[in-house]
């Protein structure tokens, strides 16, 4: 970070906002800077930067001297912009950097800044790299990356549902330092619409990891049965009502719960229902005697 000398204004309005990112751009293809967050405030700025060709020195005062010789032929000045050197804290390779650091160069808030009221999303805030994070990567600065901070917090897609359910834990977690984020949250596994569950259902069916619970897993497994089966009727060309119009033990459908035993832990009883195979005993005596006819005994 770094403010303006004697803490006078680095920005007089938008268009010096506007050129210092330009300028920011221009250092990143220079530099090969990695740029997770920033937040331009009027007389200091914010910058979470990965440099992995160890030029942070050299990257920076290129970006501080270029813009400031913008800044004083715009305004007619000379003579120092910045208070001197930058400041700066190396976060290594620590794995919560980005969501500690990172995640507070947020739009500036009605307790801090000033410059949003308690009525306004942070988003309303337009020169931090929050409102960035919000837009399908088409339109978001070339030179932002958003991954890591989406990572941290669980989202592993940048989709619209991801992005959505980011906004949400960015406006909750405004809420938690006010005292007020705790109401409205719900028991579960998953905060957030129903797209992002899904989204991270399908995840979780190829990266179970131990640290999924129960209700995880059981809603995972669930998910790639109800998979299995939409793939087999597609195959098929059955709609779902035709799963009613078919015997309990037509082969289709036991090839099906066969595929689903197999591929899944559901059990019969739910496999049962799904297919329109009668009772969960019925079931296993049909499993149970194909594989017999199978082995031959």
């Amino acid at each position: 970070m770094n403010r303006g000398d004697r803490r006078e204004p680095i920005f007089r309005d938008d268009y010096d906002r506007q050129r210092f990112l330009e300028t920011l751009a221009e250092a990143c293809a220079k530099t090969d800077w990695q740029v997770h967050a920033y937040c331009l405030m009027s007389n200091h700025f914010h910058l979470v930067v990965e440099t992995p060709q160890a030029n942070l020195v050299a990257g920076m005062k290129w970006l501080l001297g270029t813009y400031t010789g913008r800044f004083n032929r715009r305004h007619k000045l000379f003579g120092h912009l910045f208070s001197g050197r930058y400041k700066s804290l190396d976060r290594g390779r620590q794995r919560q950097w980005l969501f500690a650091d990172g995640l507070r160069l947020r739009a500036p808030e009605s307790g801090t800044g000033k410059l949003l009221g308690s009525d306004q999303k942070l988003s309303a805030f337009g020169w931090s790299s929050y409102p960035e994070y919000l837009k399908a990567p088409a339109r978001r600065a070339a030179w932002l990356r958003v991954d890591r901070v989406l990572g941290e917090m669980r989202i592993a897609q940048d989709t619209a549902a991801g992005r959505r359910q980011f906004e949400r834990n960015m406006e909750q977690r405004r809420l938690q330092e006010t005292g007020q984020g705790w109401k409205g949250l719900r028991r579960g596994w998953c905060w957030g619409d129903e797209a992002f569950r899904q989204e991270l259902l399908g995840q979780m069916t190829e990266r179970m990891g131990a640290e999924h619970y129960g209700q995880e897993r059981a809603e995972a497994a669930e998910a790639k049965a109800q998979r299995i089966v939409e793939q087999e009727l597609k195959r098929l060309r059955w709609s779902a009502q035709e799963l009613e119009r078919h015997r309990k033990g037509d082969g289709r459908k036991l090839r099906i719960a066969r595929r689903l035993r197999e591929e899944t832990t559901m059990t019969l009883a739910w496999i049962a229902e799904r297919l329109r195979m009668g009772s969960k005993t019925h079931l296993a005596h049909l499993l149970y005697w194909q594989q017999r006819g199978e082995t031959g005994k």
